[in-house]
Protein backbone atom coordinates (compact mmCIF):
# COMPACT_ATOMS: atom_id res chain seq x y z
CA UNK A 1 0.00 0.00 0.00
CA UNK A 2 1.59 3.80 -0.58
CA UNK A 3 2.16 4.94 3.01
CA UNK A 4 -0.47 8.07 2.64
CA UNK A 5 -3.25 4.69 2.62
CA UNK A 6 -1.49 2.95 4.81
CA UNK A 7 -1.69 5.94 7.31
CA UNK A 8 -4.91 6.33 6.74
CA UNK A 9 -5.62 2.87 7.26
CA UNK A 10 -3.66 2.51 10.44
CA UNK A 11 -5.66 5.71 11.97
CA UNK A 12 -8.79 3.86 11.78
CA UNK A 13 -7.85 0.60 12.97
CA UNK A 14 -6.43 2.85 15.68
CA UNK A 15 -9.75 4.42 16.37
CA UNK A 16 -11.67 1.81 15.91
CA UNK A 17 -9.96 -0.23 18.98
CA UNK A 18 -10.13 3.35 21.37
CA UNK A 19 -7.30 4.51 20.99
CA UNK A 20 -8.13 8.25 19.43
CA UNK A 21 -8.54 11.89 20.15
CA UNK A 22 -11.47 12.73 22.60
CA UNK A 23 -12.48 15.72 20.32
CA UNK A 24 -11.69 16.08 16.23
CA UNK A 25 -10.60 19.58 17.94
CA UNK A 26 -7.51 18.20 19.80
CA UNK A 27 -5.88 16.67 16.74
CA UNK A 28 -4.26 20.15 15.83
CA UNK A 29 -2.25 20.78 19.47
CA UNK A 30 -0.41 16.99 17.93
CA UNK A 31 -0.47 18.61 14.16
CA UNK A 32 1.49 22.01 15.90
CA UNK A 33 3.40 19.84 18.46
CA UNK A 34 5.17 17.93 15.06
CA UNK A 35 5.40 21.26 12.94
CA UNK A 36 7.79 22.49 16.40
CA UNK A 37 9.49 19.17 15.97
CA UNK A 38 10.43 19.69 12.64
CA UNK A 39 11.52 23.22 13.04
CA UNK A 40 14.12 22.05 16.11
CA UNK A 41 15.79 19.45 14.54
CA UNK A 42 16.13 21.44 10.81
CA UNK A 43 17.48 24.06 13.10
CA UNK A 44 20.02 21.76 15.03
CA UNK A 45 20.93 20.10 11.44
CA UNK A 46 19.60 16.68 12.17
CA UNK A 47 18.81 15.00 9.18
CA UNK A 48 17.89 11.95 10.66
CA UNK A 49 15.83 13.61 13.39
CA UNK A 50 14.25 15.87 10.36
CA UNK A 51 13.46 12.83 8.43
CA UNK A 52 11.56 11.44 11.26
CA UNK A 53 9.75 14.51 12.31
CA UNK A 54 8.58 15.19 9.27
CA UNK A 55 7.32 11.64 8.91
CA UNK A 56 5.47 12.15 12.54
CA UNK A 57 3.80 15.48 10.89
CA UNK A 58 2.53 13.48 7.83
CA UNK A 59 1.13 10.65 9.97
CA UNK A 60 -0.32 13.63 12.54
CA UNK A 61 -1.70 15.50 9.54
CA UNK A 62 -3.34 12.27 7.67
CA UNK A 63 -5.06 11.54 10.94
CA UNK A 64 -6.38 15.20 11.28
CA UNK A 65 -7.72 14.29 7.57
CA UNK A 66 -9.54 11.17 8.91
CA UNK A 67 -11.04 12.87 11.96
CA UNK A 68 -12.66 16.15 9.32
CA UNK A 69 -13.86 13.10 6.79
CA UNK A 70 -11.27 14.71 4.18
CA UNK A 71 -9.40 12.10 1.85
CA UNK A 72 -5.88 13.21 1.99
CA UNK A 73 -5.05 11.90 -1.71
CA UNK A 74 -7.84 13.32 -3.51
CA UNK A 75 -6.77 16.73 -1.45
CA UNK A 76 -3.24 16.22 -1.99
CA UNK A 77 -3.97 16.05 -5.99
CA UNK A 78 -5.86 18.88 -6.03
CA UNK A 79 -3.71 20.95 -4.90
CA UNK A 80 -0.90 19.62 -7.25
CA UNK A 81 -3.20 20.07 -10.10
CA UNK A 82 -4.04 23.91 -8.62
CA UNK A 83 -0.18 24.15 -8.50
CA UNK A 84 0.61 23.08 -11.95
CA UNK A 85 -1.83 25.15 -12.99
CA UNK A 86 -0.20 28.00 -11.54
CA UNK A 87 2.79 27.55 -12.51
CA UNK A 88 2.09 26.96 -16.26
CA UNK A 89 0.07 30.56 -16.12
CA UNK A 90 3.17 32.05 -14.51
CA UNK A 91 5.34 30.30 -16.91
CA UNK A 92 2.91 31.99 -19.62
CA UNK A 93 3.11 35.26 -18.22
CA UNK A 94 6.53 35.70 -17.50
CA UNK A 95 6.85 35.49 -21.85
CA UNK A 96 10.32 33.68 -22.08
CA UNK A 97 12.13 35.18 -19.50
CA UNK A 98 14.13 32.63 -16.97
CA UNK A 99 12.80 32.65 -13.47
CA UNK A 100 16.09 32.41 -12.17
CA UNK A 101 16.69 36.17 -13.84
CA UNK A 102 13.87 37.41 -12.09
CA UNK A 103 13.72 38.76 -8.66
CA UNK A 104 11.40 37.41 -5.68
CA UNK A 105 9.35 40.43 -5.75
CA UNK A 106 8.85 39.20 -9.39
CA UNK A 107 7.79 35.80 -9.15
CA UNK A 108 5.48 36.75 -6.23
CA UNK A 109 3.94 39.13 -8.88
CA UNK A 110 3.71 36.39 -11.18
CA UNK A 111 2.13 34.08 -8.60
CA UNK A 112 -0.56 36.65 -6.99
CA UNK A 113 -1.47 36.82 -11.11
CA UNK A 114 -1.94 32.95 -11.46
CA UNK A 115 -3.55 32.97 -8.04
CA UNK A 116 -6.39 35.38 -9.23
CA UNK A 117 -6.22 33.86 -12.44
CA UNK A 118 -8.60 30.95 -11.00
CA UNK A 119 -11.58 33.08 -9.49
Amino acid sequence: LPAMVKAFRVGEKAASSGFDWEKKEDVWAKVKEEIAEVETEMARGDKERTFDEVGDLFFSLINMCRLYGIDPELALEKTNKKFISRFQHMEAEADGRLFTEMTAEELDVLWCNAKKQER
